[in-house]
């Protein structure tokens, strides 16, 4: 089950590029995924993410259960940091030089690169969170791919800009999609699912770090910088209730 969703986050990816190649005025929807994905993962962070890697690690001791969940979740943040150094935001793809061709095929090559190893660590914290808690692995996914539509959208436009050819770009696109499936079939095959009681608690603080991560140095500038502030908050709201609806499930 854990390489399954792997594999679909993929499908965001590549939703992302289809988007590019289709639509002229995309800005809208990307506007609502983001503002959907900001409401599902802020709910799964304090709702059931915290209280469950709390649950999970409690030693009695208050002061170590409060250390670890922060060293752990300041790693998991500080991974995703270091990899997004090399991935630049959409606006930057039109900000910096517009008609070097050149300088597009680095920019989509080092950020592919990134991408890659970015979703390959995404890929080990989803299996382990799916294989140890399916409803929030479930959510988890949710919020992380309609993260990665406009990241799909980035790499596309990038690489298509550069290249000026659809096949090849698509190309492109497919392989960094089952990046995040690399990451589970290593959990896979590395057999780690069998430490799940070691790994649980860690790779679960790693994950709240990651999304962290994302929540407020991705989804949240972009947030508060949207034009339709409509589709913003109707996207916060919907993303808090879809996590509402799965707690009576």
């Amino acid at each position: 089950m854990g390489l399954l969703f792997t594999f679909l986050l993929g499908i965001f990816i590549i939703l992302g590029s289809v988007i590019v190649f289709l639509s002229k005025n995309n800005d809208r929807f990307v506007q609502f995924s983001i503002s959907l994905a900001f409401g599902v993962m802020a709910m799964l962070i304090i709702v059931d993410l915290f209280p469950e890697v709390y649950e999970l690690i409690d030693s009695g001791n208050l002061i170590y259960n409060f250390l670890y969940i922060v060293i752990g979740s300041t790693i998991g943040f500080l991974i995703l940091k270091i990899l997004d150094c090399f991935i630049p935001d959409h606006e930057d793809d039109y900000s910096t030089q517009k008609d070097d061709e050149r300088n597009f095929k680095h920019i989509g090559l080092v950020s592919s690169i990134a991408l890659v190893i970015h979703n390959i660590v995404e890929g080990i914290a989803i299996y382990l969170l799916i294989t140890s808690d399916f409803k929030a692995g479930v959510l988890a996914c949710i919020g992380v791919g309609l993260h990665n539509i406009p990241l799909g959208m980035v790499i596309a436009s990038t690489f298509y800009k550069a290249t000026q050819n659809r096949k090849k770009t698509i190309l492109i696109i497919l392989g960094i999609s089952l990046s995040t499936f690399v990451g589970g079939l290593f959990v896979y095959f590395f057999h780690l699912s069998n430490m799940i009681d070691l790994l649980e608690s860690v790779s679960l603080t790693l994950t709240v770090g990651m999304l962290i991560y994302i929540l407020i140095m991705e989804l949240f500038p972009k947030i508060i910088h949207t034009d339709d502030k409509k589709i913003t908050y109707g996207g916060i709201f919907l993303g808090i209730l879809l996590l509402a609806i799965t707690l009576f499930l």
